[in-house]
């Protein structure tokens, strides 16, 4: 992209855009307007859309596969360069104090934000898988997730524009002659949370998850979020939580074990 200098910083060249506007789908709303104007959001949009969106998998929201997607190959290289343009496009100068090495910090940001596409679910439970005579509930509660949201742009693959914030997981399950180590469970999420997510995929997938690796007799997954797109813009409800959950076999279709996990969630809950 090219950038001119101003005695007030470096700016955007109005027809920095205009060779690129291609790469971006009919439908992409990172397109410039008809008027060939663009505004700093446009110019973010545009230069994230380029250096990162290609690297993300397409998502899949209706298929009930869960094993692993395909890991992108999120170049550190072109995350900084796009930072350094979104630096620009807001009007600030890259390369003084306190911004020189946030591009560098923002694409190691990124990818720990998003290494669940390199992670298995098999690897993560470690065959901490043992042997019970019960079946009776094993429950995990508060666990604490945070997650990139991918809006509601997800067929365009723009850019992440909502974080899931002071987000709990509750995870249970009726074992069918086996359990799985404790803490495998909060790993299992992490793996589909550090991803770019919807709430309500999140919440089917770790469900899925769980089937594939244990087989149990049911499984019931509760996700309570606070998604930062509510509260820091938009409608900016900061009381606003959204819960979301995933339930199969027994905690699905016999009402007693369903109210079993209800009552167990609730019991001793932090008020």
């Amino acid at each position: 992209m090219d950038k001119s200098t101003t005695s007030g910083g470096p700016t955007l060249v109005a027809t920095s855009l205009a060779s690129t506007d291609a790469a971006a789908p009919e439908s992409s709303p990172l397109r410039l307007s008809s008027t060939g104007q663009s505004s700093a959001h446009d110019v973010c949009n545009q230069v994230f859309w380029q250096a990162v969106s290609s690297s993300i998998p397409a998502p899949q929201p209706d298929s009930s596969r869960v094993a692993d997607e395909k890991a992108p190959s999120l170049s550190k290289v072109n995350i900084a360069a796009a930072a350094r343009e979104i630096i620009c496009a807001v009007g600030e100068d890259p390369a003084r104090e306190g911004l020189a090495e946030t591009p560098n910090r923002y694409a190691e940001a990124l990818q720990f934000f998003t290494q669940g596409y390199s992670k298995n679910i098999h690897e993560v439970s470690n065959d901490a898988i043992f042997s019970i005579d019960s079946r009776e509930l094993v429950i995990v509660r508060d666990i604490d997730i945070f997650s990139i949201g991918n809006g509601e742009t997800v067929k365009n693959k723009a850019p992440a524009d909502a974080v899931y914030n002071g987000a709990k997981m509750h995870i249970g399950y009726v074992p069918n002659g086996r359990v799985l180590g404790l803490s495998k469970l909060p790993r299992i999420a992490e793996v589909y949370a550090r991803r770019l997510q919807i709430q309500e995929r999140l919440t089917k997938q770790v469900g899925e998850a769980i089937n594939e690796v244990l087989s149990p007799l049911g499984v019931a997954v509760v996700l309570e979020c606070t998604h930062m797109c509510m509260v820091m813009r938009g409608v900016q409800k900061t009381g606003t939580v959204t819960l979301t959950q995933s339930m199969t076999g027994l905690l699905k279709d016999d009402l007693n074990e369903q109210n079993k996990f209800y009552t167990l969630l609730s019991h001793g809950q932090r008020g």
